[in-house]
Parts: structure tokens; sequence; C-alpha cells
């Protein structure tokens, strides 16, 4: 009996099991890989699958319009199937349409919906012959608002309550850009670790395994991979680089770290910022990180361990009840939040979000800034960071934070790329640390040093 090839029904089972809610697209992912033998199924797989999250919006309105049925009224399981082969008939050139409706059908035999095998065949079928002027809104001419966001959700596939704030903070330009950013396929980006080796001899060795790389256009110690796989190559194993985006390295040289302070890492899972503060202070000091989960712990540990930073102590805790007294040099509170800074990497977050969202997280976030206060002494910094681009989450609550704290202050970060003048300022005229899609080309994040206003104490060495 004839099945779905290997891959489609790997795309598949990931896709099921994030729209279900059951796991998120890194764990689905891995968990479908997991079962494909050819690293070309996998590769596929992952594409296709992330692929469909980041175009939902738009390939939903087609499958409306050519199913003549909301959405809503379809199983579960017969619409990832069209999502998933909508998808490939209109992304991925290469694949033949015959190959993607027949599979997709048996698909649907597989789930137990031989039923809907004629719809599904119809309706992809002529995805297949329309797929040049589908059924979208156009881009607007002009300043109508209902309509500029009709094209920002449905063809642009973003949640239309997200992208109506961005419309009304950034303008309609901006906030297209920002979507079409989003919607773009994320570079496999590296940081040297350089406590073990410089950038350039990073370079050399990458070379040596056949992997090409160029410079981060901001981030002093990153690297964006053009060819080859990075990860394949002993170096990863042995530690040599991590794979960080370049925003996500910037609020790692924004948090600093001088040798013989004391640091603490207040939600340090995975370890790249970790690193990195470990790598400023030379080994010398204390740097104490962790992690309340013991799972994200446990990865802490794993990646500290990989990249030979053995002078980092762990601890798990809940950075939201400090055990510790006012006795750090240096706080990062890199906050769990929304992630709506990540949605070209992270598509499905986009989907997963509401606005109440963000009260909550809020909420949160203002416990662990206000913490981190707690345990930095006078003359220390707090810095706090997120990767998202929402105000609520970021200047709102720094700012509501500085009003209920006077003895803090906001410091600038010294950042290499602002001294250098590589390209659009990315420290704010507020002197916040802003990245920004549509004027950086990188994942939204922020990042606030906020310095105690006690006399300055010069650490002692540990």
């Amino acid at each position: 009996m004839k099945r779905a090839a290997p891959a489609r029904r790997a795309a598949y089972a990931a896709l099921r099991a994030v729209t279900s809610g059951r796991l998120n697209l890194p764990d689905a992912l891995a968990r479908a890989r997991s079962r494909l033998a050819d690293e070309r199924d996998a590769a596929l797989a992952a594409q296709i699958a992330t692929g469909t999250l980041r175009s939902m919006g738009a390939i939903d309105a087609v499958i409306e319009a050519f199913g003549r049925r909301p959405t809503s009224r379809l199983d579960a399981e017969v619409l990832d199937i069209l999502r998933l082969g909508t998808y490939q008939l209109v992304h991925l050139d290469r694949v033949p349409a015959p190959a993607v409706v027949d599979d997709a059908v048996e698909l649907a035999r597989e789930a137990r919906k031989s039923s809907a095998g004629g719809m599904v065949n119809a309706v992809l079928r002529r995805v297949a012959r329309e797929r040049d002027r589908l059924p979208l809104p156009p881009r607007p001419d002009g300043a109508d608002r209902d309509a500029a966001l009709a094209y920002l959700a449905t063809t642009c596939s973003h949640p239309r309550w997200l992208v109506e704030r961005w419309l009304d903070r950034v303008g309609f330009d901006a906030a297209e850009a920002w979507a079409r950013f989003d919607n773009t396929a994320a570079p496999v980006t590296l940081r040297a670790n350089t406590l073990r080796l410089t950038r350039a001899e990073l370079v050399a060795r990458l070379a040596d395994h056949g992997v090409s790389v160029e410079p981060t256009r901001f981030a002093r110690d990153g690297l964006v991979v053009t060819g080859g796989n990075a990860l394949a190559t002993p170096l990863h194993d042995a530690g040599d680089f991590l794979v960080q985006d370049e925003a996500s390295q910037l609020v790692g040289e924004a948090a600093g770290g001088r040798p013989g302070e004391r640091v603490l890492d207040a939600c340090a899972a995975p370890g790249g910022k970790t690193v990195a503060m470990a790598a400023a202070m030379g080994g010398r000091g204390l740097l104490v990180a962790g992690d309340v989960r013991r799972k994200r712990a446990a990865l802490l540990r794993e990646t500290l361990a990989r990249c030979g930073a053995a002078s980092v102590r762990v601890a798990r805790f809940d950075a939201g009840a400090l055990p510790f007294g006012p006795v750090f040099d240096r706080v990062l509170v890199d906050a769990p939040c929304s992630g709506l800074g990540t949605l070209r990497r992270d598509p499905e977050i986009r989907w997963r979000r509401a606005p109440e969202d963000l009260v909550t997280l809020a909420r949160t976030e203002r416990r662990l800034l206000e913490e981190a206060a707690r345990v930095v002494r006078p003359g220390g910094r707090v810095v706090y960071a997120t990767c998202s681009g929402e105000p609520e989450e970021n200047e709102d609550l720094v700012a509501a934070f500085l009003a209920g704290h006077p003895e803090f202050e906001i410091e600038r970060p010294a950042l290499a790329a602002d001294a250098a003048g590589a390209g659009p300022p990315l420290v704010t005229a507020a002197g916040w640390l802003r990245t920004w899609p549509y004027r950086h080309g990188l994942e939204a994040f922020f990042a606030a040093v906020l310095r105690h206003r006690g006399s300055l104490v010069n650490p002692k060495a540990l």
C-alpha cells in the first residue's frame, strides 16, 4: 500500500503537535526528525512545517476561499494536511504538484479522514492551478487603514491585533518590513566562544571543515554561516562556538562583566549569555548562573561544560525570589517574555500569543526586575532584557520601575558596533539597546542597563 513520503509524514506530525498545543516547534521538529534516517528528509520536513507556520494566515485564507467554508468547520487533521499542501504548492517550486496532492490525500487516509480525500484533492489542485493569482488582499496604495490591516494580517500572515499595534507605532512601511522579515528563513548565526578562541581563529577552523561564514554586522564575535553545516563539525561538540542570534549576542555584550566582579545571571538557560559574560570576566571573580526548572538547569550545565566555562557556579533558584542579599556588582535578568521579537525563528509564537498575555507577562517581568534590584549592591548594575518588541515588556516597564526607584538611573551600554558607527545606532536616545527588523535586519530585542546611584565600590577579586 502506498504511503505518503517520509518528509511529508514527519512535517504533518510536527505541525499537528504544534497546532494541537502538545509541543512547541523545536520539540516537535526534534521528535519528527528522530524518526527519519535520511538527513535530507529531516531538512525538508523542518522546512515544510516551519514554512507552513510562517505563512499560516495567508494559507488559511486561501483554503477558505477555495474550499468555500470557514477553516473552523474543518477537522483539525484535515486542515493541517491542507495547510502543508498549500504551503508546498505555493512556496516550494521544485516539488512536483501531483506528488504534493497525492501525498496529501494519502495523509488524509492515514489520519482516518478518507472521506475528506476528495475535498483535499479538489482544493489543492485548485491551489496548484491558481498559485500565481491567489485570493489575498493586495498591498494598499493609499492610507486606507482597514486595507492596510487586511494586507498585513492576511497576506503577510500575522495576527491582526499584533500588526495593528505595529501599524500604530511605526507606520505602514516599517510594519510591512517587520512582517516580511518574520516570514523569511533565519540564517544560522554563531558566536565564537572567546573563552577558547577568537572570531578570526574560528573562521579558519570552520574553513578547514568546508564551512564558509561572514562576520555579523553588529555583534563583535558573531558569524553568519553562508555554506556548509557548522553543526556537523567537531568544533560544535568541542564548544568552539555557540549557535546564537545576533541580537541575542548584542544583549550579552550589553550585559558585560568585568574581571573581579560578582555577577548573577538570574535566568541563564540555555547559557549563551553566561558564556559571553564568563569570557568578559576572564575567569576572575564570581559568576553565578541559574534557572528554576530542572531541565533548563541541566541544559545550562551542559552548555557551560561544553564551552569550558569552568569558573561559573550553577544553581537552581527562582529568579522571582532570589536567595541572596545585595552582594552582586552586576545582575542580568534575561526575562521570560512573549517572544514576539523572535517570530522569524519561532513562527508558531505569533499564533499562540494574545494581547492579554502582555499584561500577565509584564507583571512577572516586573517582579524579576524588582528582585534583581534588591540583590545588586550600591554602584552596581542591573541589566534587564527581553526578546520582545512590545513596550509593555520593555520601555514602559523600565520607566515604571525607575519612577518607583530613584536610586537607579539609565546607563548607556557600550557596544563595539555603535562606537565604530557600523550601521544604524543600536542604542536609542533614551539609552535603551533596541534592535529592530525594519531598521537593523535583526530580531526585536531590548536591553536596559540600570545603575544603582550609590557610591561605586571596587569589587574584591575572588
